[in-house]
């Protein structure tokens, strides 16, 4: 059944809105009147979204609850009621949009799941300002959110970008950066090209492009901050089985059997299973 779009009177309904990443001068009239009016406002942070009404000049005359990862859960039922009752609720993480890697997406379902109004305040968002910034083609991308901390999963989820078409937008924390970079040029090659972006729309900003082998030797020095990293595209490819042994080798030597390895690198690369798969035995009897 198609969904039911939210009416733009919000009253007795849920906002989301998107807050500054770090410029308090992207905030939206639309968000100064929402936390001025809203019964409700659900933050992630008290002490932050106070502080950010208060830069603004706006005075919460709303309930202000917690709203974070461990709390989201157990906060649901209740923000449901107050919508249910016909109040407003606000819905505001640290920086940038709700439910983009932020809590948000249990209560937007929960409020779908019964019909209750949602809308959206637009704002400042990492994920398309870092694309804006990248200086790479991308007009078709994908968002990951962010990488496993571990190098052999995170090495597994960077396989499945080999033969991506679409630019890769994701978020890193900058203690595991040159980690996941270095882990990257091993997976996709020195030669990927892509795009680091810190500190988006703060006072020390900085966008560092190159490929993967610049981007990897620089971040060892360490960065700092919010990190969004925009990986481009791979280049479409003509791959030949035999070409693809050694990866599928790899992947058996992290737990995979031959036949759940071909069946991954196939995918990726848009060849043949059973080609691949042929080309694994015939180099296995080749080398004895």
């Amino acid at each position: 059944m198609a969904q039911r779009a939210a009416e733009q009177d919000t009253r007795g309904g849920l906002v989301l809105a998107a807050t500054p990443m770090g410029d308090i001068g992207d905030a939206s009239q639309r968000l100064r009147d929402a936390l001025a009016g809203a019964d409700v406002v659900a933050a992630e942070d008290t002490r932050r979204t106070r502080s950010l009404a208060q830069a603004l000049g706006v005075q919460i005359t709303g309930r202000v609850v917690s709203f974070y990862d461990h709390v989201e859960t157990a906060r649901i039922p209740a923000l449901l009621e107050d919508i249910t009752e016909g109040r407003t609720v606000l819905l505001v993480t640290d920086a940038g949009m709700p439910s983009v890697s932020d809590p948000g997406y249990r209560m937007v379902a929960a409020c779908v799941e019964r019909d209750l109004p949602v809308t959206c305040l637009p704002g400042p968002s990492a994920v398309t300002t870092a694309l804006a910034l990248s200086a790479l083609p991308v007009e078709r991308f994908c968002f990951d959110g962010f990488p496993p901390r571990k190098s052999g999963p995170r090495r597994t989820w960077l396989r499945t970008l080999l033969a991506e078409p679409r630019a890769c937008v994701f978020f890193e924390a900058p203690h595991r950066l040159a980690d996941c970079l270095a882990d990257a040029v091993e997976v996709l090659g020195p030669d990927r090209r892509a795009a680091v972006c810190r500190e988006l729309t703060k006072t020390y900003e900085q966008v560092v492009r190159g490929t993967l082998a610049e981007l990897a030797a620089w971040a060892v020095e360490g960065a700092r901050g919010e990190i969004t990293v925009v990986l481009a595209g791979a280049e479409p490819v003509d791959a030949d089985p035999a070409d693809l042994v050694a990866e599928v080798e790899s992947r058996i030597a992290d737990g995979l059997r031959l036949k759940d390895a071909c069946g991954e690198v196939a995918a990726v690369a848009g060849v043949s299973r059973r080609e691949l798969y042929d080309a694994v035995l015939a180099a296995r009897a080749a080398n004895g």
